[in-house]
């Protein structure tokens, strides 16, 4: 599976050295790679590289996890997002990962595959040219959710991931994730008594890594209280949760326009605050 990355980012080297337009026009570089395989499933990487992108550097690196309820979804839904930070100096990531529509799987298969996906670039860091100190969690609903739990959670894994390899984002940006798995939240009938270890809700930790995160008011799914009691225990234990509502809007208002700008800029700024941005 290794192999892969190498040949794939051998030939991303070759152009950058030896071909004198490989960036012009701003063009960025993408990458299709394997993360993991189950059987004969494999499950994929797109890797975004900024035109400006130079072989002695390392980047920052933001990964985006789809929503739609660990039943399906697809990585275009964040095509918008990683085009804007590829532009911004950033590597941005989309990760593939099972669901039940197409692969029968529970939202536990989802974590596993989530994990795997943040281990993967971590452990191959150095050749990827990402900054395993920078790496931000993204996602929407189900998939903030799986960007939360990559830090909170300790005991989902894939048997064939080396656990000694860190799981945990260094920073968040959320858009209305599900947070809470218990018996008031979302997906408790799946989830079950496992909730305790599911829920970011329930396992938030010192050292939580800084957070942004936007909700409609109007959000069918994510009550405003959640929000706020989320945004509260992270401050408890010391960490920052910058948390923005906006009015009248339901559930996915983040995909589409002003939102989606008004979104991005807001997470501009929180990432500029923590100097993983040029301002």
């Amino acid at each position: 599976m290794f192999t892969n990355v190498i040949k794939s980012f051998v030939c991303f080297l070759t152009l950058c050295l030896f071909s004198v337009n490989c960036f012009s026009q701003a063009k960025s570089a993408v990458f299709d790679l394997t993360y993991k395989q189950i059987d004969t499933l494999k499950l994929g990487l797109k890797l975004y590289y900024p035109a400006s992108f130079q072989i002695d550097k390392t980047y920052p690196t933001i990964v985006f996890f789809f929503g739609g309820g660990w039943n399906g979804g697809t990585t275009k839904q964040f095509e918008p997002h990683a085009l804007h930070y590829v532009a911004k100096d950033f590597i941005a990531v989309l990760v593939d990962y099972r669901v039940k529509t197409r692969h029968n799987t529970t939202p536990f298969e989802s974590l596993k595959d989530a994990k795997s996906a943040i281990r993967y670039l971590r452990k191959n860091a150095q050749k990827l040219r990402i900054d395993a100190n920078r790496i931000v969690g993204s996602g929407g609903s189900a998939g903030g959710h799986l960007a939360a739990a990559c830090f909170t959670n300790e005991s989902i894994n894939e048997p064939t991931d080396d656990v000694a390899i860190s799981a945990k984002p260094n920073a968040l940006v959320l858009f209305n994730p599900v947070i809470d798995n218990g018996k008031d939240g979302y997906g408790f009938e799946r989830i079950g008594e496992r909730y305790v270890e599911f829920s970011p809700m329930h396992n938030i930790q010192k050292g939580f890594p800084p957070t942004i995160f936007f909700l409609g008011t109007n959000d069918n799914l994510i009550p405003v209280e959640t929000a706020q009691k989320f945004k509260k225990k992270i401050e408890e234990v010391g960490s920052r949760c910058d948390l923005f509502l906006f009015e009248n809007q339901g559930h996915g208002f983040f995909n589409k326009e002003p939102f989606l700008s008004e979104t991005i800029l807001k997470a501009d700024a929180f990432l500029q605050s923590i100097d993983y941005l040029k301002p």
